[in-house]
């Protein structure tokens, strides 16, 4: 759906009611039918849903808003928003329609989802039906929501603000998305799940598998090539780089996929394949290949990956230092050298 501006907005849901007006009084009194008795807002929202128009909800309306009150992250979210449109005024129709237009972050959350992952024939208005359905009735989501964009905001020094990453972080959408088609493949809504993860694919270059579980405050630093298979499991706190892959060993069915535990720091371009533990606190050198179980709190690297030392941490994904001191280093290369010594004295 395109961005409107200020007056734009205002003024659409007038010319629209003035056209079905028209429409309604070439209609036949005694015939029933769509343009009947209802309100004019009411009408409108049949055709074109209330998030596009500007307008509020009947009454009536099922869906359960979440209460935005003592809400620090969208009041932050809102507060940036505002000073974002005093210094770029040229976004400030694009800012008004994301995030000042709604009453709360859930609805900001899906019209931004919305819109980024809208084509032909799957709308915008679509798709913010589904992702408000599914995340105002789901309080889990709420909450994960909320740690997943503090997760961003706290550990990736180029995420300027909680606006920015609702705005523009593509791996903050993708699980975001993720969440949703995760609820609906829970609920028997397979098709619409995976057609979910298609278009998360698609456009962000991210494929998550929906029946993957995932926990909350987790960060998809930049986000391109994750590859998270359907029977991982991510804990709480966990931080994964670009290019990691979570998958399998060929083609075997069931519980075939990595097991991450809390508070891990996934390098860039990182794989762990099979049915395999990644301890709780342990931390995965850029590139490594892990195919076997790594303790908890430990650091690894190389292919296929080993314990190369252990980490001071409880949870580097917090932290996200990737390196080590000169010393740790030196340490690994005499170690390293001491072994190779011992085992050329055994030949």
């Amino acid at each position: 759906m395109a961005c409107v501006t200020d007056e734009s907005w205002v003024a659409l849901p007038k010319m629209l009611s003035e056209r079905l007006s028209l429409r309604e009084e070439e209609a036949e009194e005694d015939e029933p039918g769509f343009f009947g008795s209802e309100s004019a807002a009411y009408r409108l929202e049949k055709v074109f849903p209330v998030y596009a128009l500007g307008i509020e909800k009947p009454e009536s309306d099922p869906v359960v808003v979440a209460d935005s009150s003592g809400d620090p992250i969208w009041d932050a979210v809102r507060e940036e928003a505002k000073l974002e449109a005093e210094k770029e005024p040229i976004l400030s129709s694009f800012l008004y329609a994301s995030i000042l237009a709604h009453d709360c972050l859930e609805q900001a959350l899906g019209f931004v989802l919305a819109n980024r992952l809208q084509n032909p024939t799957l709308l915008a208005t679509q798709l913010m039906d589904i992702f408000t359905n599914v995340i105002m009735h789901d309080r889990d989501i709420q909450r994960s929501v909320r740690l997943d964009v503090q997760a961003f905001k706290e550990r990736d020094p180029a995420c300027l603000s909680y606006c920015s990453a609702l705005l523009y972080l593509k791996g903050y959408h993708a699980l975001q998305v993720y969440r949703v088609a995760h609820s609906l493949w829970s609920q028997g809504r397979k098709v619409l799940a995976l057609a979910l993860q298609s278009r998360v694919s698609e456009v962000f270059g991210v494929d998550i598998h929906p029946a993957s579980k995932i926990g909350e405050g987790v960060l998809l630093d930049h986000g391109t090539g994750v590859v998270i298979g359907e029977t991982a499991v991510i804990g709480n706190r966990v931080s994964l780089m670009q290019g990691v892959t979570l998958g399998g060993t060929g083609k075997e069915i069931g519980d075939r996929h990595p097991k991450i535990g809390e508070g891990a720091l996934i390098g860039a371009s990182a794989t762990i394949l099979g049915n395999i533990k990644i301890g709780r606190g342990a931390m995965i050198a850029a590139c490594s290949l892990v195919l076997k179980d790594i303790p908890p709190h430990s650091m690894v690297a190389g292919i296929p990956a080993k314990v190369i030392g252990y980490v001071d941490e409880k949870d580097p994904s917090l932290t996200m230092k990737h390196d080590a001191t000169k010393e740790f280093f030196e340490n690994v290369a005499v170690k390293f050298r001491d072994a190779r010594r011992a085992d050329f004295r055994k030949k």
